[in-house]
């Protein structure tokens, strides 16, 4: 097989041919290194290689849905027992973390076949909706080197995009598998809540908003990924209702005709680019030729105090996390990006008080979700305000990080989140991506579809969320879009 044919298969045609025994999962592995050759080193996609590991794979004999097929893991939370880890964090590549336990995710992906042959770059982690972690560098986007391929699971992206494997891990905790496939032009679906399993460290991420799953250059890829994943285990804090069959069969079965809300209105009050609603505008239009009913509408919530809370419970976490990592491994918060230093003493001075009311709102917006569900079948909106940005546009200005240093000195960071600046802060931490955290806090499936380029050729998605528990419906249109749309034949466009 040629590099150009392993290019024009998905995963499961991949699959396919070593079913068949056209081709060999060791080929496929050295054809999958050939093209990480030719672009990691302009990309920088893959931070951690697994060479050894994967040439040994690719010699037994493997079974499931993806039996041979070459893979990345994101380096965030979705660990191999005995392989390096580093979150994105320069103090953990320093001391040579290694895991010491598998994933369970980890695990349900080799029990599918995936001969996995490295970690994907993503931010500190996984706090910023773009991969440029100082351990590693900008991880670039396959359309354009000058910009940035999103985050956290932007390592991820660029390297499906850009072909080194037709399908990577990837986690979305406020929106981190739609960020990337909406600037990288993927598809990426966030499961609900509990939908795939976060053990055996965790019973699950930020009480539920964050999920693990894939990003993908098909539709069917995604569904057969989450066929393998799906599904409790002892870690888990409850049992989410199983499909009513397998999301690869469902794909083909006849979708009865939706109502389908969209806004292109930033939901904090920020600008929203021409081309997210230009890209809104099309595919509106594409989804009334395929006889779906779209009607401009939005839920009725706080869209400002939902992001507030949301900022609440990651900077608060994220203290947690680093709180944590000081006792357990002996680092120093200057260990930690200046980003995360601040981050976390903002999430320190959270009181609990303010973290239940936080919690409880959870519970409103969801109830806010429902109701709206009660008259649409989905909620489409801009997956990011913009293409993709520029590669080091979205920085803490350097006066900024001169006043935060001062104040993390003195222990007084967590006064610049006080009164109007925490306004500002969700606007600054929120305004490239304003849509996704919503699916994240309500629990809701949600996911990012290819349907639009710009005039410079780059990708911006169309999210929807669709109710709990009903990655059904969304992969059902998700299929019946790429048939009337394809997007697989552009990948071709990227010249690296």
């Amino acid at each position: 097989m040629k590099l150009s044919e392993y290019l024009s298969y998905d995963g499961l045609g991949l699959a396919q041919l070593i079913a068949r025994k056209e081709v060999t999962s060791s080929e496929l592995l050295q054809l999958a290194l050939q093209r990480a050759s030719q672009v990691n080193p302009t990309l920088n996609a893959i931070t951690i290689p697994m060479h050894e590991y994967a040439q040994n794979r690719s010699q037994q004999e493997l079974s499931g849905a993806f039996a041979g097929v070459p893979f990345l893991v994101k380096d965030l939370f979705q660990e191999f027992a005995g392989v390096p880890s580093t979150f994105g964090c320069s103090f953990f590549k320093n001391i040579n973390f290694h895991a010491e336990q598998y994933s369970e995710i980890v695990k349900r992906w080799e029990n599918a076949g995936v001969v996995t042959l490295g970690r994907t770059n993503t931010p500190e982690f996984g706090i910023k909706g773009i991969t440029e972690p100082e351990a590693w560098g900008s991880c670039k986007n396959p359309w354009n080197i000058k910009h940035n391929s999103g985050g956290s699971s932007g390592g991820s992206a660029s390297a499906v995009a850009a072909g080194i494997v037709p399908v990577a891990g990837a986690g979305d905790g406020g929106g981190s598998i739609r960020i990337p496939a909406s600037y990288c032009g993927l598809f990426g679906l966030k499961p609900s809540r509990g939908r795939t399993p976060w053990g055996p460290s965790m019973s699950e991420a930020m009480h539920g908003a964050a999920v693990q799953h894939v990003l993908s250059r098909t539709v069917r890829d995604s569904a057969a990924m989450l066929d393998a994943a799906q599904g409790p285990e002892n870690a888990s804090l409850f049992k989410i209702e199983k499909p009513v069959m397998p999301y690869l069969d469902i794909l083909d079965k006849p979708l009865k005709p939706l109502k389908i809300a969209f806004s292109t209105v930033s939901p904090i009050g920020t600008k929203v680019s021409a081309d997210a609603i230009a890209a809104i505008q099309h595919t509106a239009r594409l989804l009334e030729s395929l006889g779906h009913t779209v009607v401009e509408d939005q839920p009725k919530m706080d869209g400002m105090q939902l992001a507030k809370d949301f900022i609440t419970t990651w900077f608060s976490h994220f203290s947690f996390t680093m709180r944590e990592i000081i006792q357990k491994h002996g680092a120093k918060p200057s260990d930690f990006e200046l980003d995360s230093q601040a981050l976390a003493a903002f999430g320190a001075k959270t009181s609990a008080l303010d973290y239940i009311h936080n919690l409880e709102n959870w519970g409103k917006y969801t109830a806010q979700m429902n109701a709206f569900f009660q008259n649409y079948d989905l909620y489409l909106t801009p997956s990011t305000a913009t293409t993709a940005p520029e590669n080091g546009q979205i920085q803490t200005p350097g006066w900024q990080k001169t006043i935060l240093k001062g104040l993390l000195r003195l222990d007084k960071a967590h006064l610049l989140a006080q009164g109007k600046m925490v306004d500002q802060i969700v606007t600054e931490n929120l305004k490239w991506v304003p849509f996704t955290q919503l699916a994240n806090i309500t629990g809701l499936p949600a996911m990012s579809v290819p349907l639009y380029w710009n005039k410079a050729n780059m990708p911006l998605g169309s999210q929807f969320i669709a109710p709990f528990a009903r990655e059904d419906v969304l992969l059902q249109l998700a299929s019946q879009l790429e048939r009337v749309q394809p997007w697989f034949y552009r990948y071709k466009e990227i010249k690296l």
